[in-house]
């Protein structure tokens, strides 16, 4: 057989495909934020071992943005900075449904509440989160902040936390904490560790995305 008719290696054989990654859905976490006088505490609870993501970790009340978030009423919108912060990587509508997300889903999840329907004035943007793009379940996240005293209710929620409390800092760091609640535990320090001209004067927001801070 001539030379040029031989299988050359690797002949026929498919190129590999690389597994296209999963779109990041829009989210908000909402850290509520209890000051005591041995330090701050913040409302956690537990995700049960049958959820998909994140099971059996402690993790801040929070969740996927909605469509009809979008669009939902509230009794005062998120406050200017706030929302020019949201804004560098969201448009309007998107902004205003991530702090309605954030207010939903701290109700649902724990039984807190902002109000009916929510005010979301008190939110402050702490920072956004971004999965790595190989994981199978993927957010785009962002972490607002809420004092305590800016919510009402009783802690009752669904269920799908469990372990529901307000949990020291350093009690909740000293659990097997995800990446996320971990590093987002770290910026609220930093945060808190800030003068009020500092937070409000922070021109670029933190951004976690492939394992590494950033500025947006």
């Amino acid at each position: 057989m001539p030379d040029d008719l031989l299988p050359r290696p690797g002949a026929g054989a498919a190129a590999p495909v690389r597994p296209r990654a999963v779109r990041a859905r829009h989210a908000a976490s909402l850290l509520v934020l209890r000051h005591r006088p041995d330090g701050p505490e913040l409302l956690m609870g537990l995700r049960g071992a049958r959820h998909r993501f994140m099971p059996n970790r402690l993790v801040f009340p929070g969740g996927a943005v909605d469509p009809a978030d979008l669009r939902a009423r509230c009794a005062s919108p998120l406050a200017p900075l706030t929302r020019a912060r949201l804004e560098k990587a969201a448009n309007p509508a998107l902004a205003h449904g991530l702090g309605i997300a954030a207010a939903r889903e701290l109700e649902e999840e724990t039984g807190l509440t902002l109000g009916t329907p929510p005010e979301l004035a008190p939110l402050a943007y702490l920072c956004r989160m971004v999965t790595p793009p190989a994981n199978p379940i993927r957010f785009n996240a962002r972490f607002l902040l809420v004092d305590a005293a800016h919510v009402s209710g009783t802690l009752a929620g669904s269920g799908e936390l469990e372990a529901l409390k307000f949990y020291g800092v350093a009690e909740a760091l000293g659990f097997d904490l995800a990446e996320p609640q971990r590093r987002v535990i770290e910026r609220l320090l930093a945060w808190l560790a800030m003068s009020a001209e500092e937070r409000a004067t922070e021109t670029d927001m933190p951004v976690f995305r492939r394992r590494a801070w950033a500025r947006e």
